[in-house]
This record gives structure tokens, sequence and C-alpha cells, in this order.
């Protein structure tokens, strides 16, 4: 089993635009609002599809359950695949949100994980900001307040955003994409959401969007505080360079400097690739795949180890986890 891509799955929701197709190559078609791709998928009726070669066709969940070992390697047990990613086009400023964490989602739908995620900077333009985390002395009762006079604004936390920034967002934060933005995803696989607050906007019908202020309030940690672009950390520069934006209990992000060949992957584990600039071959054990801009590349634990060597200098973004299959 080889490196796979997939077809993305495309979304078109209000807030979308057109650069996920200018920017990012994605198949859209005529219309202004294609909001997000989902690149790797395994979440009910959204199944990542196979998009050729010795296993086109099948989607994530046929390939968790009838080809796991080689698959997942030591995370082997996985009922589901426990991650997914997409890329978002913020055309328009998205709905304020908060997702809950494991145990929340569990009491609010059996079997629905919570949703910690990261953003990756791809696009934005001068003066675009995002959302992320409340004030560090918002309390619920001065939310409440805010909730009611429509000033939500006043108590989030405002960061301008750069190409290259990467924004940590664990359950519980309450968070906005701006409008300018085209971002990498990385979250748990959830599409559980809570809209606290949608800037006093009417939706297509005339009517104000649904809100789940109650939901939002019960999930939120008051203790989180704002959140800013995370430090990166350098974990290798023998070759070329590694930084590591975020390691968590459900995900390890490396971003990869590539203009040689590099190796990537030996942990008996999947890893997923993110095109973010220029490009490159993977050549895994079982075949080989194009890594260009905008594509993912799931890299099954028996291709690995595999090679990325650039045509050009690149950056590639590497996805990981270590998460005991009990937990999945």
């Amino acid at each position: 089993m080889g490196p796979l891509k997939f077809i993305p799955i495309l979304k078109r929701i209000r807030w979308g635009g057109r650069r996920l197709g200018e920017l990012l190559g994605k198949p859209i078609g005529d219309a202004f609002d294609y909001a997000e791709s989902w690149e790797i998928c395994d979440h009910g009726a959204d199944q990542s599809v196979v998009e050729s070669g010795a296993f086109s066709g099948w989607n994530l969940q046929k390939l968790v359950r009838e080809r796991p070992h080689e698959l997942l390697g030591r995370h082997c047990g996985a009922q589901k695949f426990p991650l997914l990613l997409k890329f978002l086009d913020a055309h328009d400023r998205l709905s304020v949100q908060v997702h809950p964490n494991d145990a929340q989602a569990t009491n609010y739908f059996a079997g629905e994980r919570g949703k910690t995620e990261a953003w990756i900077i791809l696009a934005a333009d001068p003066g675009s900001c995002v959302f992320a985390g409340l004030k560090q002395e918002i309390d619920e009762s001065t939310l409440r307040e805010a909730l009611d006079r429509g000033r939500v604004e006043k108590c989030l936390h405002r960061v301008e955003v750069a190409t290259g920034d990467c924004l940590f967002i664990p359950a519980g934060i309450v968070h906005a994409i701006g409008e300018g933005i085209v971002l990498a995803e990385v979250q748990q696989s959830s599409d559980l959401t809570f809209r606290l607050f949608d800037w006093n906007r009417l939706g297509t019908d005339g009517q104000p969007r649904p809100l789940h202020i109650e939901q939002s309030l019960d999930c939120i940690d008051f203790g989180l505080g704002p959140v800013n672009p995370v430090k990166p950390v350098v974990v290798s520069d023998a070759d070329h360079a590694v930084e590591e934006l975020v390691h968590c209990p459900y995900f390890t992000i490396r971003r990869h400097a590539v203009s040689q060949p590099v190796t990537i992957g030996a942990d008996e584990r999947c890893h997923i690739l993110m095109g973010l600039q220029g490009s490159a071959t993977c050549c895994g054990v079982g075949g080989s795949q194009l890594l260009a801009v905008g594509d993912t590349l799931l890299l099954p634990a028996s291709a690995l180890p595999a090679i990325v060597t650039p045509e050009s200098p690149c950056v590639v973004l590497e996805v990981f986890w270590d998460v005991p299959s009990g937990e999945f």
C-alpha cells in the first residue's frame, strides 16, 4: 500500500470564496462560496475516497476496517480514523464558535468526539485577523451581558495574522476566523460546533441564524484565556529545517522546509503530508505520488519510510499522532 491521495470533499458555505481553486488547485465550480476542502475524513457519511491506484474507490472507513495493519501500524486497533484535515477559504468572517471536549461531546451526542484543532495560515489579506480566546478578565457573567447587548467582539482576543502563523485552539476556546484568510486545519474527527454569536447578521432567508448560547457557555473553559500564535520549536536541522508547531494528546504537527530529499516516518504509524509551497515527489514502499501545493497525502504505516524529493524548494506540513488505540 503506497502513499494515498483522496478526492477532496468540497463544502459550499456562505462565508466561502474562490481561493480553494485559485490558490490550492481544488476542482471548484462557478460559485463564489467554496468554503472548505475536506482532505482526510472518516466522519459518518463524510468519507474520503481514494483517487487512483490499487485502492481506487475505497473510502477511508473501509481502509481502517479491512487494512488496519497496513494503514495504521501500531494504531491498528482504531475503529475509525481519529483526525480530520481540511483547507478553508474564509472570504467572509465566520461566526463565533466553541467546540466541546471529549467528555462534553459524549453528553451531547453519543459516540461523538470533542474538537481540538490547529490552524496554519496559508494566505492572509493585510489586516486580517482571527479571534482566539476571551480577554483575560472576561467571565461568564460579563460574556452573558455582552451577548444580551450584541457586543461580543469586545470580549474576544483579536490577533492579526500573517502567512506561516499557527494557532492552537483546544476544545473550550471561543474562536472565529476573520475574513481574507486561507488556512489549513488539523483537528479531531468531529463536526460538533456550537455557535455563540453571529455578528448580528441575517441569514439568506432574512432571519438570524440559530445560536447555541447555553451549550456554548457550558463548553467554554473560562480559565484558558487569550490565544496567540505558537512559537515554533526547531526539532531537527541536520539535513533540513523542521519546526514542531503543535504537540498535544491528539496530534503533532511539524513543518518541513525541503530543499533536498528527506526521509519521513519509520515509526510503525501512518503520517499525513500537506503541500504548502512548491512541489515534490513522495516515494514510499509500494508507490509514489506528487505532492504539490494544496495536495494531501496519507502515508500508510506499511509505505514508510518515504522519501520526499523536491522539484523546487518546498514547504510540507507533516501530521501524525500517538494515541493509545483504546482512546480512539
